[in-house]
């Protein structure tokens, strides 16, 4: 039979709700104990199943693995761990034939230093890729050129013995920055991305965009005083945070390759591409700037949503609004976890005493309403918390350097819990390269598909709602409260206008609704919706309506 035809609409990923998919971590097919590209096809039907619209999947490329992906070796294939182009061709073949786009990481910002272009760039200071990366002499002292540091800790420069130069590596030592100022450079990694839009991609999300471009003057940083500094990139514990990067990253000259990585776009029918920004001061100016007008790229996510709780009614309306008041025509992409932060479970719920499983419903009401498109990670619609990952099974070299003041990145990567009953949760047959959490077990697949009322069935139900509403999809945003306990706004787009309140609190709360006719609407057809007076709403409440 048939599956759903693919409809072309080149604003398909403004409000569409993108599930991304963690290879190592999702399905393995062939029993190493990794995920692959046939694990990730095997299991499409059920991602398509929670009534997403595309699915971006984290780097598969050949890699040293250092940074698990994230250090690429090759632009244009598949790493053999997670299979080979054929499958990665069926891969996008099935998620096309189930209605589902599919979205891949670029990340080239760096590469691995085992990359060739790499490798050929630091024989020697005359080659033709001897400018590919970014040298600095050393100062007469023989100390690093300049005071940047790099976000995994320490300093950005490493010594290269064979040039007598340090080269910036904003990430580890392994992951070389590559120089964008170099023509060529841009050239050769635009196309790579050529390669993957020709083979048939829908999208790409971009890691780490406002990494792109330094300033080639290499001035210091200065220092941040301890009153403005945060943990929205970086742990306290890092001293990364100690200054303001205004001269490693973010720079203005980014904008005019964002251009250029537009217009490969425009050359394909509807690609979209999607940034991640990292910016501690200014993440989301840097969002507005980036995807504001139709020269830079289509949607931004920063992370003041994925720094450390609590999340509050005010915390929400803030950052929405200084999106908005920063690029009125631009996009955001939400998301409340993914592969770099602590889930959300555990961030926003450790503090919630007395429902968790209903404030977990209240987060997914907030997510899946806000204006923008949204960013789901594997097994956040179960309900995964945070997963303990002892010290001896580590993997992640960030939480290898701050143990264990700050853990590292593994407990958001363990496997994806498919069975209650089946070896490893039914993601392996042999021995999974992370554990899996014994706290996911509960939360497994075939258990919540059987309970009606669990967490999987309220996220599909949500999604089908979204679908029926284009308002929640496209619409304009209108924040009428937030306070200490009840977060609500309109959304609107031609006639329809939905009416969204939510108590994040465990207490009844005084709800101001807004004038006029209201008519309450419950998420499923089936089911009778939350009545109140206009003036209360219980614990942990969720209240929509249309205006009529």
């Amino acid at each position: 039979m048939a599956g759903p035809v693919m409809v072309r609409d080149p604003d398909w990923w403004r409000g569409a709700v993108i599930y991304q998919i963690y290879p190592r971590s999702f399905q393995d097919s062939n029993g190493d104990g990794i995920g692959d590209l046939a694990g990730i096809t095997q299991r499409l039907p059920y991602v398509a199943s929670l009534g997403v619209d595309a699915i971006w999947i984290s780097p598969f490329f050949p890699s040293p693995m250092d940074d698990f992906g994230y250090d690429i070796a090759h632009y244009t294939d598949v790493d053999p761990m997670f299979g080979t182009l054929s499958d990665f061709d069926r891969l996008v073949q099935r998620a096309h034939e189930l209605g589902l786009k599919v979205i891949i990481d670029q990340v080239i910002s760096h590469s691995s230093d085992r990359h060739p272009w790499f490798m050929e760039s630091r024989s020697g200071r005359d080659g033709a890729k001897a400018d590919w990366y970014v040298w600095a002499d050393p100062k007469e002292d023989g100390s690093p050129p300049n005071n940047w540091l790099s976000i995994f800790g320490g300093t950005a420069w490493e010594w290269d013995a064979t040039r007598c130069q340090y080269y910036l590596h904003n990430f580890l030592t392994s992951q070389p920055d590559l120089n964008f100022h170099n023509p060529e450079v841009q050239e050769a990694l635009l196309g790579t991305v050529r390669f993957w839009l020709e083979r048939g991609v829908d999208g790409v999300r971009l890691d780490t965009i406002n990494f792109y471009f330094h300033s080639a003057g290499l001035e210091n940083n200065p220092a941040l005083p301890p009153e403005d500094r945060n943990e929205i990139t970086a742990p306290g514990v890092n001293p990364y945070n100690y200054q303001n990067h205004i001269y490693d990253k973010s720079r203005p000259e980014n904008l005019e390759f964002l251009a250029r990585f537009r217009a490969l776009l425009e050359e394909f029918d509807d690609r979209a591409a999607l940034g991640e920004v990292s910016d501690a001061l200014r993440g989301l100016e840097i969002v507005g700037q980036y995807t504001s007008g139709t020269n830079g790229i289509h949607m931004c996510y920063s992370f003041e949503f994925l720094a450390p709780g609590p999340l509050t009614p005010r915390g929400v309306r803030g950052t929405v609004e200084e999106v908005l008041a920063a690029a009125p025509d631009g996009w955001s992409c939400w998301a409340f976890s993914n592969h770099d932060v602590a889930r959300h479970a555990s961030r926003y719920c450790d503090a919630v005493f007395e429902d968790r499983a209903a404030f977990l419903r209240v987060l997914a009401t907030i997510l899946l309403t806000l204006r923008g498109s949204i960013s789901l990670y594997q097994g956040e619609e179960l309900g995964f918390d945070e997963a303990e990952v002892p010290y001896e099974d580590l993997q992640d070299p960030y939480g290898i350097r701050f143990w264990p003041a700050f853990k590292g990145r593994d407990g958001s990567r363990t496997p994806m819990i498919w069975s209650h009953h089946a070896p490893h949760g039914g993601f392996s047959s042999s021995k999974p390269w992370l554990p899996v959490a014994n706290s996911h077990l509960d939360l497994a697949v075939t258990l919540q598909e059987e309970d009606s009322n669990s967490l999987l069935h309220f996220y599909r139900t949500l999604m089908a709602f979204r679908r029926t509403h284009p308002s929640l999809a496209k619409g304009s945003i209108t924040f009428h409260q937030a306070d200490d306990q009840v977060l609500s706004y309109e959304r609107a787009i031609d006639e329809e206008t939905i009416l969204v309140a939510v108590n994040m609190s465990g207490t009844e709360a005084t709800m101001d609704r807004p004038d006029g006719n209201w008519r309450p609407l419950s998420l499923k057809p089936d089911e009778e919706p939350l009545e109140t007076d206009g003036e209360t709403l219980p614990p942990y409440g969720i209240y929509i309506a249309e205006r009529i």
